[in-house]
């Protein structure tokens, strides 16, 4: 028997994150081998819940992932732990087309029993038709506990336990008002400053979750069996390992969202090996390079400066090696980036236009991109764009939306480079032969 639990919210603001890090750590100072998984694409707070956990947090996305593949993820990932807990996306219900892609469906998919995280801000006993119309709107969506945020003092919680009472919904606790625990935020998610003190953080809210959070009632109201693979699923493809196959991964402050799976994919295709863009001068000896996107738009002037390790990979891409960028990635390879004030910097320089940060305006959003015979899914979000340009870098896909609406984001193919906007996703074997086919053929 393990420990299950997905905490969801009724809407995005309620204080899912910081509750999960708080949970995260504190089951790790009772010395639980704990598992995080995070509902969605996010790349950040996968970050953090790692920090928060020590083990790595692992996406579950029902757009970019087939239901077998999600399906094992979670298994494989859970079998040797504790606990498992998934943070939910936005509100419990809230998915790319209704319900679909939701932690709701998520929850449903994995049998997961949910615990409700609920804004107490300026409410009380109000809470109990909320409560009730979230436990009873789905009946295959057990939510088993509530948790509040925001409460001024025992005397708000007395009503919130009234309510949740009178809900049929079991009140677990609650996190008092408190500025020190407030995560700061940046354009992209959670902070990732270096001037932001995480380990303080984490362990100041994991403080609170053992004070004001019945821990041991919630284990024991989640415990389940431990879930087991599919039968005959095509999540278990055979891998074909080349031992002289080697990757180098893009790994620094400015290069650093990556999905955990797409990278465990990639050491079962060979030897992965990491390398910065900022305090490196050339490439290691690699048959693929990954670019992942972050923040470059953070340091552009030691990315530009360090012209050694720019000079490496525009040699690498001419001599016909094989790299994948995204996003930030992406705007490194570019002849040049400008910051929000219009400032230039160079960059890689082989594909020919300009990225900016000036007028920034936020892009997001699933993609499925037809890319010759295949269909490649992911997630794009961002604040840059591309200039314009007399003669545009035509793109070599055509891109839509997660409800088919045709979109603009591109794709760029140069000799063995493919770049675009989209994080991809090439982990589930349902859909990622053009991936092994890019990388290895």
């Amino acid at each position: 028997m393990q420990s299950h639990l997905l905490i969801g919210a009724a809407s995005s603001g309620s204080g899912k994150t910081t509750f999960t890090l708080g949970l995260l750590r504190a089951l790790k100072n009772r010395s639980f081998e704990v598992q995080p998984f995070k509902c969605g694409p996010d790349y950040i707070d996968t970050r953090h819940h790692r920090m928060a956990a020590g083990n790595p947090s692992v996406n579950l996305d029902l757009f970019m992932m087939s239901e077998a593949h999600v399906h094992d993820l979670y298994a494989g990932y859970t079998e040797k732990a504790d606990v498992a807990v998934t943070e939910g996306v936005m509100g419990l219900f809230d998915g790319y087309d209704g319900m679909k892609g939701s932690s709701a469906e998520i929850a449903c998919l994995l049998k997961i029993p949910v615990v409700l995280i609920v804004n107490a801000k300026s409410t009380a006993y109000s809470v109990a038709p909320l409560l009730y119309g979230f436990k009873h709107f789905k009946k295959q969506v057990q939510v088993v506990g509530a948790i509040f945020n925001f409460v001024a003092s025992e005397s708000h919680y007395s009503f919130l336990k009234q309510a949740c009472e009178d809900a049929g919904v079991e009140a677990l606790g609650y996190l008092p008002k408190c500025a020190d625990v407030e995560i700061p935020c940046r354009h992209l998610g959670l902070s990732l400053d270096e001037d932001f003190c995480f380990e303080e953080f984490a362990d100041r809210v994991a403080e609170l979750v053992e004070k004001y959070v019945d821990i041991d009632r919630l284990l024991e109201l989640t415990k389940q069996v431990a879930p087991a693979a599919l039968p005959m699923s095509v999540s278990h493809r055979t891998y074909r390992r080349e031992p002289s196959f080697t990757v180098a991964i893009a790994r620094d402050p400015a290069f650093n969202f990556m999905y955990e799976a797409n990278i465990r994919y990639l050491h079962h295709l060979g030897e992965v090996t990491y390398f910065s863009p900022l305090a490196d001068t050339s490439l290691p000896d690699a048959g693929f390079v990954y670019l992942p996107g972050g923040y470059p738009e953070l340091y552009l002037a030691a990315l530009s400066a360090n012209r050694p390790m720019l000079q490496s990979i525009r040699r690498y891409v001419e001599n016909g090696g094989k790299l994948l960028a995204e996003c930030g990635g992406m705007m490194y390879l570019c002849d040049e980036i400008r910051d929000k004030n219009g400032d230039v910097f160079p960059m890689v320089g082989v594909l020919h236009q300009s990225a900016t940060m000036e007028n920034m305006k936020l892009r997001l959003g699933y993609r499925t991109l037809l890319y010759n015979d295949a269909r490649l899914k992911g997630h794009e979000f961002h604040y840059s764009r591309l200039v314009e340009q007399q003669d545009p870098l035509p793109s070599c896909a055509v891109a839509y939306t997660a409800k088919g609406v045709k979109t603009d984001t591109p794709l760029y193919r140069y000799k063995n480079v493919l770049a675009g906007y989209t994080h991809l996703y090439w982990a589930d074997p349902a859909g990622n032969d053009w991936f092994t086919k890019f990388i290895i053929k």
